[in-house]
């Protein structure tokens, strides 16, 4: 279409009609921003011994940034899942069937999938705007989860309280919810989620259980007995400029937003910044890898703000990282092989909360440490959190073990949520019960 002379709206436009012009222009360009994944699929190959694995850990040097890994290749026994653009499908596959690695497809379009999350998301809004209410069977933006955050204290405010603990890299504010019953520096349990900003599964999960511990309060004999001697602190947007990221421009982002000078590509995983073990296996020193470790230890601004609340507390005793996604219960170390000295609890704790948890819908998870359970990692939070004495460190891998992946359907919300809490909630009352 050529522009009308002189560059204007052209003839016999009101002021309105280019208001709606101009607003319907700024509707495209944000939709046209969104990263498109049309024909991108999600292969999963299972590896039958060690060179199977390291023939496809080359893929990531072969491809760099074309192979996305949302399960690594980790040992024979689990799936490698691997997110494929359509332009690099007909290689990569020749490459796996050259080499005897056999493959299934787990998703044949990711933009399809996209499309009915944004038309589940847009249908959600629609509806919570005309009841004025907020859906907790729906995944929500940034900026609905600080207002849900804001409602939500001026509500309960007898019992919860925000907290910012720090800035992101783009100068968001980090925020945290503090439920209490008064009294300060007590025993205390720390929760966090959405630290892969592309787990939405995970934020969706901490606003539920928010809502889930007010709901309880004073009604439930096991959650008022823990709030009347311990504090519980959820971090729900863990990584905000990723998460945001993740709804302005690409769903699939992992990391934050760190930009430095000289380095071409965006970003730091936020669970391989951490002091112990940095550096070590299961991490990378590239910053264009999804694994990229960071420059030194709590480099990130959204690392540190938990590192310093964490110790400037002082009296943490449990903590829970939450992730997406396998179906996992994982206690340290990720970044050693070795057991820790107190293997034997842990794991039977884990256990405990597994049984818990599949007794609510009957989905199953595996447990055990980090490294022996999922993969080597290095300068994880779990690690960094039982070496700084914390003795009860958990880290989830939410639903599912990979049909839909990082793209859970939100009608898995309230199921995933629920299940959870009892895990959640057998950690707790472990913590409540077990005092050091």
């Amino acid at each position: 279409m050529q522009d009308a002379p002189g560059g204007g709206a052209g003839p016999g436009l009101s002021p309105v009609d280019r208001r709606t012009l101009l607003v319907c222009s700024f509707i495209l360009a944000a939709a046209l921003g969104q990263m498109n994944f049309t024909g991108h699929q999600v292969l999963r190959v299972l590896a039958k011994n060690e060179k199977q694995l390291s023939l496809l850990r080359d893929l990531e040097s072969l491809k760099p940034q074309k192979v996305d890994f949302w399960r690594g290749p980790a040992r024979p026994s689990l799936p490698v899942d691997m997110r494929i653009p359509f332009s690099e499908l007909k290689d990569v596959k020749a490459y796996l069937e050259s080499h005897g690695l056999a493959y299934s497809i787990m998703i044949k379009d990711i933009q399809v999938l996209l499309d009915q999350e944004r038309e589940a998301m847009a249908k959600s809004r629609r509806l919570e705007r005309s009841t004025s209410s907020f859906s907790y069977s729906s995944y929500h933006t940034l900026e609905e989860i600080y207002s849900w955050m804001d409602n939500f204290v001026t509500e309960h405010s007898d019992i919860v309280s925000k907290i910012q603990i720090g800035h992101s890299f783009e100068n968001r504010s980090i925020l945290v919810l503090k439920f209490s019953t008064g009294g300060s520096q007590r025993p205390a349990i720390w929760m966090d989620t959405g630290i892969h900003s592309r787990e939405w599964i995970t934020h969706a999960t901490g606003i539920w259980t928010a809502k889930k511990i007010v709901n309880e309060y004073g009604k439930d004999r096991i959650l008022t007995n823990i709030l009347k001697s311990m504090d519980i602190f959820v971090e729900i947007v863990s990584n905000p400029d990723g998460f945001a990221f993740t709804h302005s421009m690409n769903r699939l982002w992992r990391k934050n937003k760190c930009n430095r000078p000289g380095v071409f590509c965006i970003g730091v995983d936020l669970n391989r910044n951490w002091r112990s073990g940095f550096g070590g296996n299961g991490s990378n020193d590239n910053p264009c890898s999804e694994t990229y470790r960071g420059p030194y230890p709590h480099s990130e601004p959204e690392v540190a703000a938990i590192v310093d609340f964490i110790t400037a507390h002082g009296n943490i005793k449990a903590l829970i990282s939450i992730h997406s996604y396998s179906q996992m219960l994982m206690y340290p170390y990720g970044h050693l092989l070795e057991p820790v000295s107190n293997q034997e609890e842990l794991y039977n704790l884990a256990k405990d909360a597994v049984q818990a948890l599949y007794e609510v819908h009957g989905i199953k998870y595996n447990y055990g440490s980090v490294s022996t359970t999922l993969y080597v990692a290095s300068g994880i939070t779990v690690d960094w959190a039982y070496d700084s004495g914390i003795k009860y460190s958990f880290s989830f891998e939410l639903r599912d073990t990979g049909r839909y992946g990082f793209l859970l359907p939100a009608t898995e919300i309230i199921p995933t949520a629920q299940e959870m809490w009892m895990a959640i909630q057998t950690i707790m009352t472990h913590t409540l019960n077990h005092p050091y």
